[in-house]
């Protein structure tokens, strides 16, 4: 029987990576509009988004870690729980981008954007969900990218990174959908943050950017938020192994 409110997450503690700013603060107060508590990871303090989560009559609880390297990814989980008692949802939001020529490209970037954008997604994403197996389940929502689909150019870790993170979502999916774990992806498109800003700067790649996008312009952090309120709820429990498009049209172009 379905739920009477699927979409509400009342109760529910997601823990959210890269939650200062851009897209990971957007889903983390989508999620704690929806009525999560909110276990915001990073490098960086998200004191604005837990400031904001607060507003929300929300919990918030910061977490420090550096997830470049796997180190940290048992600590982020015995932490949620120890703070707010349990992990029913993840998002795995963290990521860098390095860009250069695939004729100059070196090796400390291809590595430092793998192990922060797919490693780490991996075993954050096994820690979390060896507590939810034991929990009665739980949700675990990637960030892929447009480039999961597409090549792009100068920026081949980063598109290795993410075209890995597809294939991610789909094999853990298979292996943990018949244990009450559904993994999903969200693609964001052409979203206005801090990652994207030297395309926003280029007056040229943006203008071709902007011709391509159907809807017109750049997405924003919160246009992510219906979806990862959507992958985090009882609504998508029969979703599993998807990557949700949220882009404005390009890939529909």
């Amino acid at each position: 029987m379905a739920a009477a409110q699927p979409f509400d997450l009342s109760g529910k503690v997601a823990v959210v990576t890269g939650a200062n700013t851009g897209i990971g603060q957007g889903i983390a107060l989508a999620l704690a509009g929806a009525g999560a508590d909110i276990v915001a990871v990073g490098r960086t303090p998200a004191e604005g988004t837990a400031a904001q989560v607060r507003d929300l009559g929300r919990r918030a609880e910061l977490v420090g870690a550096d997830l470049s390297t796997i180190e940290p990814v048992g600590r982020v989980v015995a932490e949620a729980l120890e703070r707010l008692g349990r992990v029913d949802i993840l998002v795995n939001n963290a990521g860098i981008i390095r860009r250069a020529d695939s004729l100059e490209f070196t090796e400390d970037d291809w590595d430092a954007v793998v192990d922060t954008n797919l490693k780490s997604v991996f075993f954050l994403s096994q820690a979390a969900a060896r507590h939810m197996v034991g929990s009665g389940g739980g949700k675990i929502i990637n960030i892929a990218s447009m480039l999961s689909f597409q090549g792009g150019v100068r920026v081949p870790s980063y598109t290795a990174s993410k075209s890995g993170i597809a294939g991610l979502t789909k094999i853990l999916a298979n292996e943990w959908a018949a244990k009450g774990i559904n993994v999903n992806a969200i693609a964001p498109g052409y979203i206005a943050t801090s990652n994207t800003a030297a395309l926003q700067a280029d007056e040229s790649r943006n203008r071709q950017i902007l011709e391509r996008i159907p809807a017109g312009r750049w997405g924003r952090p919160d246009d992510l938020g219906g979806a990862a309120v959507f992958l985090a709820s009882s609504a998508s429990d029969y979703v599993d192994g998807h990557i949700l498009a949220v882009d404005g049209g390009w890939l529909a172009r």
